[in-house]
């Protein structure tokens, strides 16, 4: 398996534990272990951003094209009339 790959699969394992963290979250309760959850699921962000920066610093991912005003106006206008 190449470097590339490898990256990809550790993103994708990474996102799983972080949905599964959220889900945890979502479903606790119990006090103290939705904080172990939250604590776990910061930490597992912070390695899902230095992955993500390490792929684009390689460039293994290439990241969408940042949106224009007319998008970003478009969305503001579906959510306030919602």
């Amino acid at each position: 398996m190449n470097e590339k790959c490898s990256v990809s699969d550790i993103l994708s394992s990474v996102n799983s534990i972080i949905n599964k963290l959220n889900y945890s979250i979502e479903q606790a309760n119990n006090k103290n272990f939705r904080d172990i959850c939250t604590q776990y699921r910061n930490v597992f962000e912070n390695i899902q951003w230095n992955v993500y920066e390490f792929a684009k610093s390689k460039q293994y991912y290439v990241p969408a094209a940042p949106a224009g005003q007319a998008d970003i106006d478009q969305v503001k206008q579906t959510v306030q009339n919602a």
